[in-house]
């Protein structure tokens, strides 16, 4: 097994421009390897999600913006077999908006979502985030990023030490 990167967002409201945090995280074969976790300044003031992640414009209107935080975060991206996350189509249009937003390259390593992976191999359900952690009993601060992108990171790990491997199950 390669390297991947795990990543989380928080986003301030529904648009997928609107991220307001990341937390990333790289594993080569099964250790981590490195961390990061970023405050982002969404480009509007509005926040309707702080009752989920308790993040407010006030915590990150001195923040970099996406496009100023992008140079800090592409080495996440670069020579990974994939990109994993919980819930993968929702980080992934996260992601991909707000690369696009800034003319940024999209990353090319496809995503792998360990919802999808928690269901397929251990037959997990509900596969929420705090659900699957408690399966496999890993430590969880449910909605922040750099805790929710370490979860997702040591649910791959335990997936790669049960055996699985990338492309049995690559999507969500």
């Amino acid at each position: 097994m390669g390297e991947f990167t795990a990543i989380d967002f928080e986003t301030a409201t529904y648009g997928g421009e609107s991220a307001c945090a990341v937390g990333l995280v790289r594993v080569a074969g099964t250790r981590i390897v490195e961390r990061d976790y970023f405050k982002i300044r969404p480009p509007e003031r509005e926040f309707r999600f702080t009752h989920i992640h308790g993040l407010t414009w006030n915590d990150v209107e001195h923040e970099p913006d996406f496009a100023g935080l992008w140079p800090r975060m592409e080495r996440f991206f670069t020579g990974v077999d994939f990109i994993a996350a919980h819930n993968a189509p929702f980080d992934a249009g996260v992601l991909a908006a707000c690369c696009a937003r800034h003319e940024l390259p999209y990353p090319a390593a496809p995503f792998i979502c360990t919802v999808q992976l928690a269901r397929r191999l251990w037959r997990l359900r509900p596969t929420k985030l705090p659900d699957v952690c408690r399966y496999l009993a890993i430590p969880l601060r449910h909605h922040e990023a750099d805790s929710d992108s370490e979860a997702c990171a040591r649910i791959v790990i335990a997936a790669i030490l049960d055996g699985w491997r990338a492309g049995e199950s690559s999507t969500g």
